[in-house]
């Protein structure tokens, strides 16, 4: 019998993640010492009360039945973090879970999209971010992010024709793959960038806890007008190293948040109740090691920014997020080629910045996963392959 697809599903091609993944088994299959700096999961444990909190739930056996939805106590355990974090009031109307920013992201454009919407979104980017309107028929354009601009978007560099056509806007300060960290200025132009052309933004916040240099990360939501203007994805993933929970929040604006709940209850029962049980115990505990893991990446990435410039490969400090991105050496003009090379050579497997957008041509993207003293083992071992020569 031979079978047929849907176009939708042959638009896809293998993700860079899978092929990057066969290339360490093949090294490690050889004996290789391999420096795996492709897949950000993060390498910290969870704090124990995390863990003691879903463990104890799990020991209910009425935990086990479909959920629904969100248990009013973790709705207000996000209600007061958001107020203790980031001084921002919301109501319990305004918050729901999801099972991670990377689902919310794949099935937000049901709610806001019809097939053909226009949805604007950052190249260079996590590559969910285009994906996931165009699984919902919604047509996926890009703007601009130069190193000139910090990486972050001009939004005159939008098109007015196509700013009136957008439906929606993602953006993401601090951003993954590029580490830019946003100012104030940031914020309120995409707020009146919003208002001016009645788009709706979706501000993605999984690494407001890993900004660098002793500042603090913000919320979209605590700037004038954005409540009225979209929504924020806030992740526990990251900060709290549960990236197999499966656990994030959409929180802002309750129209928004209310057609997106809507949408969901027709795929989803509810977050499994111990997760949820884990995730109030998450944002009403200590938060002391989310600050001292914050520290810790960012030993890392000067370890690896620096490190690498004095083997002579110039790489700039990141100010967050727990990547480093990282311009190809200058012998390079190929990313995708420098990267394989990189595994053969040296064994340390990086992210081709192409695989984020044509715009992350000449860059790799390396994840902080590995303690300094690991880190430096993986520069020397960059030097000694004599890839930079």
């Amino acid at each position: 019998m031979k079978m047929e697809f849907s176009k939708r599903s042959q638009a896809f091609p293998e993700g860079i993640f899978s092929v990057l993944n066969k290339k360490k088994e093949e090294l490690l299959k050889e004996g290789r010492t391999v420096y795996n700096f492709s897949v950000g999961t993060p390498d910290f444990r969870p704090p124990v009360h995390i863990m003691e909190a879903f463990l104890e739930a799990a020991k209910d056996p009425e935990n086990y039945k479909y959920a629904l939805s969100d248990r009013p106590e973790l709705l207000e355990a996000m209600q007061g973090f958001y107020r203790r974090r980031f001084g921002v009031e919301l109501g319990t109307n305004q918050i729901m879970s999801m099972y991670g920013s990377q689902e919310g992201m794949a099935h937000i454009a049901l709610a806001l999209c019809d097939p053909g919407d226009v949805v604007l979104v950052p190249n260079p980017g996590y590559p969910v971010f285009g994906i996931g309107p165009e699984l919902a028929g919604a047509r996926s354009v890009t703007y601009p992010l130069y190193k000139e601009n910090n990486f972050l978007p001009n939004f005159d560099d939008i098109p007015e024709e196509t700013a009136r056509e957008a439906k929606f806007m993602i953006i993401s300060a601090p951003a993954n793959p590029v580490c830019a960290v946003a100012g104030d200025d940031f914020y309120e132009s995409a707020i009146a960038f919003a208002e001016k052309y009645h788009v709706i933004l979706l501000h993605d916040n999984a690494y407001a806890d890993l900004v660098y240099g002793g500042k603090t990360g913000k919320s979209f939501l605590s700037y004038p007008g954005a409540m009225e203007t979209g929504i924020e994805f806030f992740s526990l993933s990251k900060s709290y190293n549960v990236t197999g929970m499966r656990i994030s929040f959409a929180l802002g604006n309750a129209e928004v948040i209310e057609a997106f709940r809507k949408v969901r209850s027709q795929i989803d029962y509810g977050t499994f109740l111990p997760v949820q049980y884990a995730a109030i115990a998450a944002v009403t505990g200590p938060q002391d090691s989310v600050k001292d893991q914050c520290r810790e990446y960012e030993r890392r990435s000067r370890a690896l920014s620096r490190g690498l410039t004095e083997i002579g490969w110039e790489v700039p400090d990141c100010d967050g997020t727990m990547f480093v991105w990282a311009p190809i050496p200058k012998n390079y003009d190929n990313s995708e080629k420098f990267a394989m090379d990189l595994a053969e050579k040296a064994g340390v497997i990086v992210v081709p910045g192409s695989s984020f957008g044509d715009l992350g041509e000449g860059y790799v993207r390396l994840a902080l996963v590995y303690p300094v003293d690991t880190i430096r083992e993986a520069v020397k071992a960059v030097a000694e392959s004599g890839i930079l020569k």
